[in-house]
């Protein structure tokens, strides 16, 4: 019994007691002045790309959230590109330029759906602005996010900044509230980090690149979000910052079903992405934030198959001893175990795309999640997003 209780705990804190020293180190990182030179006036023109497809239930709501940004209309380029959309996003969009024809939109339209890279680089090649920045059509900002942001990129030193993403429905259902408290929390780690060094977890909401770092958008990396574009960043030696002053909105699915799909997908290119950070670690070819990095390919590659390890020592101490398990799990607090119960569900999640990361199974293409018929105009115009 002894040496299997030893082994169940040291499974358990190199799953989840590793997880939670992390978190409780960035709490204490955020508490520190930023390292980093703001630079309040710095107006830089900027680029901003918007990658679509089939986004009819959301794109004018997305286009109206563009007109209201306070920024210098003389400073701002708003690139769309389609990748064959089988709805009405292209009418709407060409009917919104037609509309508003002081503001510098250009549309591109691709006959062949290749993937979120693919279409961001196309659109690379037309940006005029020094800041490129990148946003998914069903995410919305505040009017202010480029007044209030940006200047952080004035540092010479930081190549990239993003910001937390924030929850439109976050009360519509035992799974939006589980999502908000998750996100709440990857916000802290992310923001954490950021004060220390640098992230490399953006977010494909809100992410802003200096057009002088940027070469290219990784088609192997860039998913779901654009954490795979910071890695090209680091090994220049720019920081990659996650500031609060660029929060934006979205909404996320009510159903686990549609929960589970988004995180596997997202789960899917992370294990990939730090894949490719364990391998530039190793060669020694990241210039910046070596232990961040190193802490997060443990918990993101080595954790979740700890955390196998833990599940069958688990299931041993249940058949031998029941009693002492279920007092342990008794015993933790409601808010504890609803924290458990995420964090397992990620790991299984992650189990399963680094299973399916052995065998090539890859997501290139991003599919239609349930949320965009979530979105009501409503709730845009409660949080003024247009």
């Amino acid at each position: 019994m002894l040496v299997a209780f030893i082994l169940w705990l040291v499974f358990a804190f190199l799953s989840f007691g590793f997880l939670g020293l992390g978190y409780i180190w960035t709490r204490h990182e955020i508490k520190k002045p930023w390292k980093v030179r703001r630079a309040e006036g710095y107006r830089p023109r900027i680029s901003i790309i918007v990658p679509t497809y089939n986004e009819s239930d959301v794109i004018d709501y997305k286009l109206k959230n563009l007109a209201k940004l306070n920024y210098p209309a003389n400073s701002t380029q708003t690139i769309l590109i389609d990748s064959g959309s089988t709805d009405s996003t292209i009418e709407k969009i060409q009917k919104f330029i037609k509309e508003h024809q002081n503001m510098n939109i250009r549309l591109l339209v691709e006959s062949e759906r290749k993937g979120k890279s693919s279409a961001l680089n196309r659109s690379l090649s037309s940006c005029d602005g020094d800041i490129i920045i990148v946003s998914d059509a069903d995410c919305f900002w505040p009017s202010n996010i480029l007044i209030r942001a940006l200047p952080y990129l004035a540092d010479p030193d930081v190549g990239a900044i993003s910001g937390p993403k924030k929850l439109l429905n976050a009360e519509a259902s035992a799974t939006t509230r589980s999502e908000y408290a998750y996100l709440e929390s990857m916000n802290t780690v992310k923001l954490g980090e950021s004060k220390s060094s640098s992230t490399m977890l953006f977010e494909g909401g809100f992410s802003a690149y200096k057009r002088e770092a940027l070469d290219s958008f990784d088609p192997y990396l860039t998913g779901s979000d654009d954490c795979g574009t910071v890695i090209t960043l680091l090994e220049k030696g720019y920081k990659a910052i996650m500031v609060q002053e660029a929060e934006f909105f979205t909404a996320f699915p009510r159903t686990w079903k549609g929960k589970i799909a988004i995180k596997t997908r997202r789960a899917n290119q992370l294990v990939r992405l730090f894949k490719k950070y364990a391998i530039l670690l190793f060669k020694n070819k990241i210039k910046i934030a070596k232990p961040v990095i190193a802490r997060n390919v443990f918990m993101y590659l080595v954790s979740p198959i700890m955390f196998l390890f833990l599940v069958a020592t688990t299931v041993y101490l249940i058949v031998e001893f029941p009693l002492i398990l279920a007092t342990l799990l008794v015993l933790l607090v409601p808010r504890a175990r609803s924290y458990f119960a995420e964090v397992m569900l990620n790991y299984v999640i992650l189990v399963y795309a680094i299973f399916s990361s052995l065998e090539n199974k890859r997501f290139t293409v991003w599919s239609q999640p349930e949320d965009r018929a979530l979105l009501e105009e409503q709730m845009l115009i409660q949080k003024g997003l247009v």
